[in-house]
């Protein structure tokens, strides 16, 4: 089994739909993305996995016939939703740390009511948006559940916009094997590499955010002296 599932495994990075298309592979495709969906969504050290490139190549399989559109579409809905649900259960253990409280206590209150209204009013488009962005996916439902009170609102927020994320990229994918192949092509690497250019902006934003800070506080410091 374990064999099977590195084989598929290879296949899916390498894009190899000969290998794909063996027998009983759909099996051991739907338990990959499935779980790599989830774990993307609900744990942030996962979120280096290419999931939006793996939502986007699940299309493509139901396009050329390796899985089903109607399985795959509601399991990746399923594992997103779950996902983010896991993270919102982190936010609001992690809330009930003493530490974090004391990070909470020393924000204005006025602060923490916008970010509520904003939760309660956007918080549909919040969790849409973020679900474009790697690690953003889980730490956005975690600030909901540090925040929100009503757990059954979150559940409003989380389904329709999981649902709209996954069925807007397997669309795309859907519809990349009816494309001439050198356009084809273009766009499969495309998006490919998005995932990787919107975690390395933020990344890149606090290391530049870092250096400004640090002369500073070597120029602080050396006026101490």
């Amino acid at each position: 089994m374990f064999e099977n599932i590195q084989e598929v495994l290879v296949a899916l990075w390498h894009q190899d739909f000969n290998a794909l298309l063996a027998p009983g592979s759909a099996v051991f495709i739907y338990l990959i993305i499935t779980a790599f969906i989830g774990l993307e969504s609900g744990f942030l050290p996962a979120a280096p996995l290419p999931c939006d490139s793996i939502v986007v190549l699940s299309g493509t399989l139901a396009a050329v016939g390796v899985l089903h559109p109607v399985v795959a579409v509601l399991l990746l809905v399923f594992a997103a939703s779950i996902g983010s649900w896991l993270a919102f259960c982190q936010g609001r253990w992690l809330n009930r740390l003493p530490r974090v409280s004391r990070w909470l206590s020393q924000v204005p209150p006025s602060t923490l009511k916008n970010v509520d209204t904003l939760l309660n009013r956007h918080g549909l488009i919040a969790l849409f948006c973020a679900r474009f962005v790697p690690g953003a996916r889980s730490i956005t439902p975690m600030m909901m559940g540090a925040r929100l009170h009503d757990a059954s609102r979150f559940h409003w927020f989380s389904w329709p916009s999981a649902t709209l994320w996954v069925c807007l990229l397997s669309g795309i994918g859907f519809l990349l094997p009816a494309l001439p192949e050198p356009l084809s092509r273009v766009a499969t690497t495309g998006l490919i590499l998005a995932p990787v250019v919107s975690i390395t902006i933020p990344i890149l934003a606090l290391l530049v955010m870092r250096f400004k800070k640090a002369p500073r506080t070597s120029t602080l410091a050396s006026g101490d002296l």
